[in-house]
């Protein structure tokens, strides 16, 4: 196993770094180990209408203050300039929870105006998404993804402390019905609170035509409580899954793809696991990560951050922003590194982040 799949202790990087001359003139966002970053997650905000007990407190936390935030032109200028200049083709808007940013379609329609026209998706907990699953589509949306842990609405209700669960069916069904296709959902497993549910959560999604995705529970909550021995491993899931469907390999080469599919029953329908702890993927990332107040992260885990917005806001060229940009990504190190002893949690947890 090369180190870049065992996974390294992510970059710290304060700002940008005199370019290094072993950078190869390259316009896209390439790294030292060869890896392309193609695919932008966007932070629109760190604000969430949920608050789900695996990601932060009863009270929420201090939101980022509205002034800190990009404005819209800042965030459409910035992802202009990772599609046009750095090879950006894959857009996936996320918060805290996206919908509750104001102007979202336009930002959308925005981007989706850009040329070469980027693959957009957006990433939600549903809650209002059944009035405005048409206007997304319209606006240029290919497909979603909808965070959902429980079909049991008091269980529901104690994950994410609100009683919100028919909101969210109500918005999956909308967004299919729009042609956001395929609808995937997000799911998280915890142990002794839903890791019984494997089985019925997967025949929902058959039933229902949409495509689930089992996520190993990661440290990145806001109260640094996580255990890995508490973790449900993609093994346990796995296993779960097999004392009801058969599950074959669904053949296809996974690329830079997080989730690991297999057929159910013989197929079409699919399911995944993104073991981003027990299996990392580190090796084929293709991320970049921008967060709602400006900053380029190299890695969901990284404990450094590169400022764009004070390059935005202090007049620097389109072209500045692209080589600092550049040297960001090019500091990119193996991996995550959650199975090294000297692992630190990122001080931003995964709602001021984006998934």
């Amino acid at each position: 196993m090369t180190t870049t799949e065992l996974g390294l202790p992510a970059l710290r990087a304060g700002g940008a770094a005199p370019r290094d001359p072993a950078r190869p003139d390259d316009p896209r966002l390439v790294d030292r180990f060869g890896r392309v970053a193609t695919d932008l997650r966007i932070s629109l905000t760190d604000r969430c209408n949920l608050r789900c007990t695996y990601c932060m407190p009863a009270e929420g936390l201090p939101w980022m203050p509205r002034a800190e935030q990009l404005t819209d032109a800042e965030l459409v200028r910035l992802i202009t300039i990772a599609v046009r200049d750095l090879g950006v083709h894959e857009l996936r808007f996320t918060g805290g929870e996206p919908l509750l940013r104001r102007g979202l379609e336009d930002v959308i329609t925005a981007s989706a105006a850009l040329t070469p026209r980027p693959d957009i998706s957006l990433t939600t907990n549903g809650i209002g998404l059944a009035r405005r699953a048409a206007a997304l589509a319209a606006a240029g949306v290919n497909r979603l993804n909808v965070s959902l842990d429980t079909l049991r609405p008091e269980r529901f209700a104690e994950i994410t402390r609100r009683d919100r669960l028919g909101d969210v069916l109500d918005g999956m069904a909308a967004a299919r019905e729009a042609g956001l296709s395929p609808v995937k959902i997000n799911t998280v497993l915890l142990r002794g609170v839903n890791d019984d549910e494997a089985v019925d959560l997967l025949r929902f999604a058959v039933d229902h035509r949409y495509e689930l995705r089992f996520i190993e529970q990661m440290p990145l909550d806001a109260q640094h409580g996580w255990e890995r021995a508490e973790m449900v491993t993609a093994g346990e899931i796995l296993a779960a899954l097999r004392t009801a469907f058969t599950l074959t390999a669904d053949g296809h080469e996974r690329g830079a793809a997080p989730a690991e599919r297999w057929l159910v029953d013989g197929g079409p329908a699919a399911v995944g696991v993104i073991a981003s702890v027990t299996r990392p993927f580190c090796g084929a990332c293709d991320r970049t990560r921008l967060t709602a107040d400006g900053q380029v992260r190299s890695c969901l885990f990284a404990r450094g951050e590169t400022d764009l917005r004070a390059l935005v806001r202090g007049g620097a060229a389109d072209t500045e922003i692209a080589d600092v940009w550049r040297t960001a990504m090019w500091g990119k190190l193996a991996g995550h590194g959650i199975d090294e002893p000297g692992f630190l949690q990122p001080d931003r947890p995964m709602s001021a982040i984006g998934g």
